[in-house]
């Protein structure tokens, strides 16, 4: 059986390089259930595909890593 999967577009603030999108990027992969994660710096966003679980988990992992997002 396949998992349901969702995809959620996050606005993330503090991003300044591509070195800061890989660090996004990484911190929305580690998130259990998080299938991929696609960060634009340009958009200033990021589009996770995930099995759903609580949101607050996206938003924590990329705060954690010293980011804001909504």
């Amino acid at each position: 059986m396949f998992d349901k999967t969702e995809t959620l577009t996050l606005q993330v603030e503090g991003m300044t390089c591509p070195h800061c999108v890989q660090h996004v990027q990484e911190a929305l992969k580690a998130v259990k259930g998080v299938k991929s994660a696609k960060v634009s710096l340009e958009a200033k966003s990021a589009q996770v595909t995930y099995v759903p679980a609580k949101t607050g988990k996206l938003i924590k992992s990329v705060e954690a890593a010293g980011y804001t997002a909504s």
